[in-house]
């Protein structure tokens, strides 16, 4: 299992990366949470443990990690008050541990968070063929009208899965936040907004007029399924990599 662990206290972040990889897991450190995030695509982890000095940025962090990734975010700092900590927990943060936390519990808790995010390896589910898209989930990848194949983030990856195996019916915008991201989703739209955005510019051939994704206004979205098409069928497994 893979972790990072960010934090700009050197020795802080020294003696995280002491204690996670002590627990047995893979361990990289950063200084700045938003090079991790700029970099994810090309650099994931399983779980994100974030050290904050103040918790003026600690809303912001969390929203700014869930418009990237899913995986559990566990945050260490001083006591917040007690608005912040609900609206943290609200926007996705799984747990926040207040200073001082010993190590063993710190090590403890990521491995309970890293196992209860265990889904379905993406290696299991089928590949999905519907009209000219087709849907990887062995590769993350979607190849589009016979174009070159297109990496998707994981957040990426299953809005489309979601919106593919239910072609044609249109999901609510909170629906989709709690699919995607894995928690309670009133209030997010621009959360949602801003992926779909992402998707679009890579699948669509004119994002400004969607051919795939369509928006249903006020309500959410829907995969776009033209009539008399086939629908979803489950390509064959992948060839396993020698």
């Amino acid at each position: 299992m893979q972790a990072i662990v960010v934090s700009n206290d050197a020795d802080e972040r020294e003696i995280l990366t002491f204690v996670l990889r002590h627990a047995g897991l893979a361990v990289a450190a950063s200084g700045d949470l938003q090079r991790v995030l700029s970099n994810w695509l090309e650099h994931p982890a399983d779980i994100i443990l974030v050290a904050l000095d103040r918790h003026t940025r600690l809303v912001e962090d969390v929203a700014d990690v869930r418009a990237v990734t899913a995986v559990p975010i566990l945050i260490i700092m001083d006591a917040p008050p007690e608005a912040d900590l609900c609206a943290a927990l609200q926007g996705g943060a799984d747990l926040i541990l207040a200073r001082p936390v010993a190590g063993r519990v710190i090590a403890s808790y990521v491995q309970v968070l890293v196992r209860r995010s265990g889904g379905v390896p993406l290696f299991v589910l089928p590949r999905l063929d519907l009209q000219d898209v087709a849907l990887d989930p062995a590769t993350r990848t979607i190849v589009v009208a016979g174009h070159e194949p297109r990496k998707l983030t994981q957040l990426e990856f299953r809005l489309l899965f979601v919106l593919m195996t239910n072609r044609g019916q249109v999901i609510p915008t909170d629906v989709i936040v709690e699919r995607v991201w894995g928690y309670a989703g009133q209030g997010e739209r621009e959360l949602v907004r801003g992926l779909v955005s992402r998707l679009r510019h890579k699948m669509e051939p004119n994002p400004d007029q969607p051919r795939y994704i369509e928006t249903v206004q006020g309500v959410g979205y829907r995969f776009i399924v033209d009539e008399g098409l086939p629908e979803v069928q489950p390509g064959p497994p992948p060839t396993p990599s020698a």
